[in-house]
């Protein structure tokens, strides 16, 4: 009876020594703690995440990977099991558990040290919200008066969706959600009753239990769980054995893009650095893109098969490394430092075959057939290969590391990465909305964005912007210019200049129409003398080129400006447009973390485009900033800014070029297709396609810009340091079949669509020979387009920079000194 009035007197003393104690760091603490009202508002890091335009993945950026649930999308079996792991009386404590603590008071008293911490849920949310992992005792003081505050501000189901979506579970992965999708690679709703134990199992210590490192204790801590939801009754004996009996069938998946658009997503997220700063990464920004999914891997594949064909052209440069007489497992080894580029994986030869090559992968061996190996002869150099393989053994030896490609049935082709480089854009010329952009064969090989950083000269493809000047400063598709030799010299430098024809012929007076299809430099170099240098750069500046880019010289003429692919495409929507300027954007549209819009694109647009049912309209000045978008305003309600995007009219853009002009050059570029250097497009049997080639010197750089109403596409190839692609290569045999492969398909079912013909416009029978207007009996005669304040032309026949209708110099080779 003592004894017992003894502990009796015992327990009082020191539950009144507690209330003392707890009293006391209540006073001393409570002043300092923070605001629990604030987990009601709390903002969980989230990725930014960038799509397409009809809504896929095209990648993820942010250092945590979390998609916050709701709880009431919980599976209630992870409830079960997450409960039963970490804190099976959480329905009936008030945030404390004494038991937990007691046990926890033990386990010190034993050991000398904090082993646990005794905490229930609500506590570890106090914990992960508001302090720090540091194991103290005023820390624990603090944490157990947070979680009773929670407690009494809080729902149970509020403090549980906290907690779940809070929490690390390892693998870069923050919340349940996010862990089912990187350990089982689908929604923690869709996971099986033993996946979810597994992720339960998590939080307790996500690195000694995770399924990828550890997976045999991941499974012993699974079954516990298991164990522990059949002994509380959360499930029967049936889905306790069927779950226990599942193997741990983890493995590491990432958020896979749904589309394959790494130039894309690096310039959104460029873009979204430069407008939130950090914050881009972290407050769950949703990037809707100007780019359709469809369109963008049409344009892949057409930049990568065409840069494999032109590779191929050019014979075989060999494996990549030998490693003959390693065993297997070396081989293997090998394979998995290498990297797999723009879908080239790499392989080891380890048999030579009659009929082609055995070679070890990473998925495991597998046939290459010879079929595919015979293009296959020794490159040499830019312009000569060796003999055609008469066999697999003339290509490749045992332990050769080269590269195949997968075709869709899983066979293999033999292949190799290209040396040269490409880069393709393609806008919306009515808009400027970039519907589809790459910017090198691969990205996993070079982050290096061609399509709007690298800065080529355009060559000939250039030209169309010298004859836009000319037609609207005087001269018809009519004109006559002489197509003949002539010589600059520069005194001072003893530097004479000799400009030829690609053909290195001469035509004599010919038409502006068909010195363009043709492409004839000496022509262009007349015009552009006639014109003036400096008053044709500063109209060359109105399609948004720099002055700096533009050499003060007659060289330009001949496309030696510095421009990349992007400010090509842009000019050339002028000319697919009817006469308007545009920008080119990708945003189209910022969303919150909760799906409010934050940001919808407004640029200026050609009268008539129509976008999300409303038409740019004519009269409306084009806004101060160029027209891109609407900036939100940071202080207003989410609403507030969704009203003031839907107030927003579409402005029309600028017209910076005469519409009959761009109608008469459209015209002159059709025929490019139909007559000149761009007839092999004539294949996508279309009659609504205009372009234009070009090749630089030595061919260092080919290139074809083309459209039609709906698409302008601009294609450059060349390598990254300057170098001959070959002496018969040209803008026609290497980059007009990319563009014909990615425009052929983007136009397929598309119904015929051109600029439609704006007043003012006059078609005349013109004398061929003459330029002048013909009469009934004229041979030959053909229908010409003029502007209707246009006279019926006489000779417009250019000699050394004279005006039109002069007669011609009697030398034309005459030096002439003009530098």
């Amino acid at each position: 009876m003592r004894l017992l009035k003894f502990f009796g007197y015992s327990i009082v003393a020191i539950v009144c020594g507690l209330l003392l104690v707890f009293s006391g760091a209540y006073l001393y603490l409570s002043p300092g703690l923070p605001s629990v009202e604030a987990l009601r508002s709390i903002q969980l890091q989230i990725p930014l995440r960038v799509y397409s335009s009809d809504e896929k993945l095209i990648a993820e950026f942010g250092e945590m990977r979390r998609t916050p649930i709701r709880f009431a999308d919980i599976p209630p079996n992870f409830i079960s099991a997450l409960l039963s792991a970490e804190d099976d009386n959480f329905a009936n404590h008030y945030g404390v558990d004494p038991s937990s603590l007691v046990r926890a008071a033990t386990q010190l008293v034993k050991s000398g040290h904090i082993q646990s911490g005794g905490s229930t849920i609500t506590m570890q949310v106090a914990k992960n919200f508001f302090l720090t992992s540091e194991r103290s005792f005023s820390r624990k003081a603090t944490e157990i008066l947070l979680a009773l505050q929670i407690e009494r501000q809080l729902t149970k189901d509020e403090i549980l969706e906290l907690y779940v979506n809070k929490i690390y579970l390892g693998n870069r992965a923050y919340g349940i959600e996010a862990a089912s999708q990187v350990y089982y690679g689908k929604s923690i709703r869709d996971a099986s009753l033993a996946q979810m134990a597994m992720i339960a199992g998590l939080p307790k210590a996500p690195s000694r239990f995770n399924p990828l490192a550890n997976p045999a204790r991941s499974k012993e801590r699974r079954d516990w769980i298991l164990g522990r939801m059949y002994k509380l009754g959360k499930i029967d004996q049936a889905a306790y054995e069927s779950a226990v009996a599942e193997p741990l069938n983890a493995s590491y998946h990432v958020p896979t893009p749904e589309v394959n658009a790494p130039y894309i997503a690096e310039m959104a997220r460029a873009e979204m650095v430069g407008r939130y700063g950090s914050e881009a990464y972290t407050e769950g920004f949703r990037v809707t893109t100007t780019v359709p999914s469809d369109l963008q891997e049409i344009a892949n594949e057409a930049v990568h098969s065409g840069l494999i064909t032109y590779d191929q052209r050019h014979g075989y440069r060999g494996p990549e490394s030998r490693l003959p007489g390693k065993t297997l497992s070396a081989w293997t080894t090998e394979l998995g430092k290498q990297r797999t580029i723009s879908g080239l994986e790499p392989a080891i030869v380890t048999q030579v075959q009659k009929d082609g090559l055995q070679v070890l992968t990473r998925t495991g061996e597998a046939h290459v057939a010879w079929d595919s190996m015979k293009w296959a002869r020794p490159f040499l150099n830019t312009n000569s290969m060796g003999p055609m393989p008469k066999q697999p053994s003339d290509v490749a030896q045992v332990g050769d590391l080269v590269r195949v490609q997968r075709q869709k049935d899983d066979s293999l082709k033999f292949s190799q990465v290209p040396l040269a480089q490409g880069a393709l854009v393609s806008l919306d010329p009515q808009n400027g909305a970039i519907r589809a952009l790459v910017g090198g064969f691969a990205f996993e090989q070079s982050n290096y964005n061609r399509a709007i950083q690298a800065k080529r000269q355009p060559g000939s493809s250039f030209k169309p912007f010298i004859y836009s000047a000319a037609l609207d400063n005087g001269y018809t598709a009519a004109s006559l210019v002489n197509d003949a030799p002539i010589v600059f010299v520069d005194e001072y430098l003893d530097k004479v200049w000799r400009p030829k024809n690609d053909t290195n012929t001469f035509l004599g007076p010919i038409r502006i129409r068909e010195a363009l299809y043709k492409s004839r430099n000496l022509v262009s170099i007349r015009l552009l003398q006639a014109m003036g240098v400096g008053k044709t750069i500063d109209y060359m500046t109105r399609f948004g080129f720099a002055k700096s880019d533009l050499p003060p010289n007659l060289s330009l003429a001949l496309g030696t400006a510095t421009l990349t692919p992007m400010e090509i495409a842009t000019g050339w929507s002028t000319f697919a447009n009817g006469g308007y300027k545009i920008a080119p954007y990708l945003i189209d549209k910022i969303e919150s973390r909760n799906g409010d819009t934050l940001f919808t694109a407004n640029p200026p647009r050609v009268p008539g485009d129509v976008v999300n049912g409303v038409a740019a309209t004519d009269g409306l000045a084009a806004p101060s900033n160029g027209g891109i978008t609407i900036e939100p305003n940071p202080g207003a309600a989410p609403a507030a800014n969704a009203a003031a995007t839907e107030s927003q009219t579409p402005a029309v853009a600028e017209r910076i070029v005469d519409g009959r002009t761009t109608y008469i050059l459209n015209s002159i570029l059709e025929d490019v297709i139909k007559k000149g250097t761009g007839r092999r497009a004539m294949a996508l049997g279309r009659a609504d396609i205009a372009g234009k080639t070009g090749t630089t010197n030595e061919s260092k750089d080919a290139w074809f810009s083309g459209y039609n109403a709906d698409y302008v596409t601009t294609v450059w190839t060349g390598y990254d340091q300057p170098e001959s692609l070959g002496r018969r290569e040209f803008g026609g045999t290497v980059a007009l079949p990319i563009w014909m492969s990615y425009m052929g398909a983007a136009l397929k079912d598309k119904p015929l669509h051109t600029q439609p013909e704006p007043e003012g416009i006059l078609s005349l029978r013109i004398d061929p020979i003459s330029g002048r207007a013909a009469s009934p009996s004229t041979p030959n005669a053909y229908f010409e387009l003029f502007k209707s304040e246009d006279t019926p032309p006489s000779v417009n026949e250019l000699g050394n920079g004279v005006a039109p209708g002069s007669p011609l110099p009697a030398d034309e080779a005459a030096p002439i000194d003009l530098f």
